[in-house]
């Protein structure tokens, strides 16, 4: 396992991290299966393990930290989110000081620990004004329950207005993003997001880096019954298209020639990218967890690079073989 620094802070994070985003908490892994996943990736060096309070609305963290108890606190990077409604209540929601500081100690009892890593803004508050949020996020960290704070899909205008804020009111600023990224969902973040966070020290923490299992070949033929693209139809739409299909199959001699899979090579692309702290994975099984953290030791060279762009920025589909 390789690890990178969080941005420009001292706290070093697995470059290939785990998610509970779907698998925990929402029944579609069971409890022992879900157990085996988090071990698994615990052994294979992952130490970063990101959560969020909408996840199974609040059963994620429950499941999860109950695995992550077993391993001392001090090996681990845990993350959480907030911002989605966790009830019909009108203040259970958002980014204003009264949700955040409630919903941090919700979170903490789930997991069962004292202190998050990381908290993360689930996603930018349109109600809530950014300094009012980046003051509950200080004050979350003087207190001790978080060791630093970031955003997650936030408009780079926000960000960047986050960020000045607390240098201006010498509040702790924001040390990561977390966006989705991967091969077939990339022009977002390398065209608005990079630019501003690389210049600030605020590392990428990535979500999706395999399209949702479009990236590992899984769907070149059709959608497999009982696959998560045959059961989530907005999952489906985003990335099941003639063109993503025929760009996946085009990686595959690329990755036959490398001598790893189209997963590996996906992730291993994404890891290219200096600002990128982490990849979080998702997994239903422990080998997939296996294979996803021998990319963290690949390294591609620029020719093979240039040729993964070159598939990647071609959407002329009469000009590209299937074979």
């Amino acid at each position: 396992m390789q690890y990178r620094r969080l941005g420009d802070s001292g706290m070093k994070v697995s470059s290939i991290s785990l998610g509970g985003w779907i698998n925990y908490g929402e029944g579609k892994v069971d409890t022992d299966a879900a157990r085996r996943v988090v071990e698994t990736a615990y052994a294979g060096g992952i130490n970063f393990f990101d959560l969020a309070d909408i996840y199974g609305r609040g059963e994620a963290e429950k499941e999860m930290g109950a695995v992550l108890k077993e391993f001392p606190r001090h090996t681990l990077v845990i993350s959480s989110k907030v911002f989605w409604p966790m009830s019909d209540d009108v203040n259970d929601r958002g980014l204003s000081r009264k949700h955040i500081i409630e919903s941090i100690d919700k979170s903490l009892q789930r997991l069962g620990t004292d202190y998050l890593d990381i908290y993360f803004c689930h996603r930018s508050d349109p109600d809530t004004p950014v300094l009012e949020t980046a003051r509950a996020m200080n004050d979350l960290i003087q207190q001790g329950k978080v060791l630093y704070w970031g955003t997650s899909e936030w408009p780079s205008s926000r960000i960047v207005e986050a960020y000045e804020l607390c240098e201006r009111y010498n509040l702790h600023p924001p040390r990561t993003e977390q966006p989705q990224y991967s091969m077939l969902y990339r022009q977002r973040v390398e065209d608005e997001i990079m630019p501003v966070t690389t210049s600030r020290g605020i590392g990428l923490v990535v979500w999706s880096p395999l399209a949702m299992g479009m990236l590992t070949g899984k769907y070149d033929e059709g959608i497999p019954e009982g696959s998560r693209f045959a059961r989530e139809d907005w999952a489906r739409e985003r990335f099941i298209n003639d063109q993503n299909r025929m760009k996946v199959r085009r990686l595959a001699p690329l990755a036959n020639e490398l001598g790893i899979s189209r997963g590996q090579l996906a992730l291993a692309w994404v890891l290219r990218q200096s600002s990128v702290s982490s990849v979080i994975i998702g997994a239903t099984r422990p080998e997939q967890v296996e294979e996803n953290i021998k990319a963290a030791d690949v390294r591609l060279a620029p020719d093979i690079i240039e040729a993964i762009n070159t598939i990647l920025d071609d959407d002329n589909l009469d000009e590209i073989p299937v074979d």
